[in-house]
């Protein structure tokens, strides 16, 4: 029984802290069911208060990935494949220089950084790409596979060139999935190539996904009701909090402070 309760519970977070992440994972599944977007922010967030730095952004990509394979899946024929082979060849080159340096970061200025990322996504504005056509998908997967393999959620980038294509609403769902789970696999890859032992953070990750699915569905029926300005409204400011208890934790831990 302790060896179940070990591999669910990894020894770097106590139990409170475990069944947090689950939960959390649970209601950022939910929130993505409900408006479409800020799962994978709103959990790196939540995540980088708790978790150890090192291990943040390898085990969010994991999780990430399992949430973005089910969605892919079930839109499996709405995905345009020239967009996904654009995108993948940005980010084979996205994760693979983001890689070595990211892995070297110290945690205050990953905090830091996570933190002003978030609060870039939530009240900064999405850039413009004009008439951006599917190779501007090359760059989108370097840009955010670079970013994530720092931040963990850069997913906001590729979708932001995506909303350039004129995809229908099946359409630019499914292709925002499969080039989220592209940018997670290549990151996943990279980060087992350094070196990152993912296997004592195995039973955590399964748990979270599956919470992550459950989230999914009861998003769909439940938060998908309330108002989505007022959602959105409520979203911003949690978001705005978490980002700032980041910054908080950065100052206090930067180095020589």
């Amino acid at each position: 029984m302790s060896n179940i309760l070990s591999l669910a519970f990894p020894d770097q977070l106590g139990t409170a802290a475990t069944v947090f992440l689950i939960l959390t994972s649970f209601f950022t599944s939910a929130l993505t069911a409900a408006v479409g977007l800020g799962g994978g922010v709103a959990l790196i967030a939540v995540m980088a208060a708790v978790m150890p730095a090192g291990a943040l952004v390898p085990v969010h990509g994991v999780v990430q990935l399992g949430s973005n394979a089910g969605r892919a899946i079930v839109q499996l024929k709405h995905v345009d494949w020239l967009i996904a082979l654009w995108f993948a060849v940005g980010a084979a080159f996205g994760a693979a220089i983001g890689g070595a340096i990211a892995i070297e970061l110290p945690a205050a200025i990953l905090k830091a950084g996570i933190g002003l990322f978030v609060l870039w996504v939530v009240w900064g504005k999405a850039p413009k790409f004009g008439k951006a056509r599917k190779r501007a998908m090359a760059g989108a997967g370097f840009a955010s596979t670079f970013l994530s393999m720092f931040f963990g959620a850069a997913g906001p980038i590729g979708g932001a060139v995506l909303a350039t294509l004129g995809l229908p609403r099946h359409g630019f769902v499914a292709n925002q999935a499969v080039t989220a789970l592209i940018m997670h696999v290549f990151k996943i890859v990279v980060f087992g190539l350094l070196g990152f032992a993912f296997a004592p953070w195995a039973g955590l990750i399964v748990l979270m996904i599956a919470s992550g699915f459950l989230g999914t569905l009861a998003g769909s029926r439940l938060l998908g009701r309330m108002e989505e300005k007022t959602f959105r409204t409520g979203f911003r400011w949690v978001m705005t909090a978490l980002a700032a208890n980041l910054l908080w934790q950065a100052v206090r831990s930067w180095p020589g402070a």
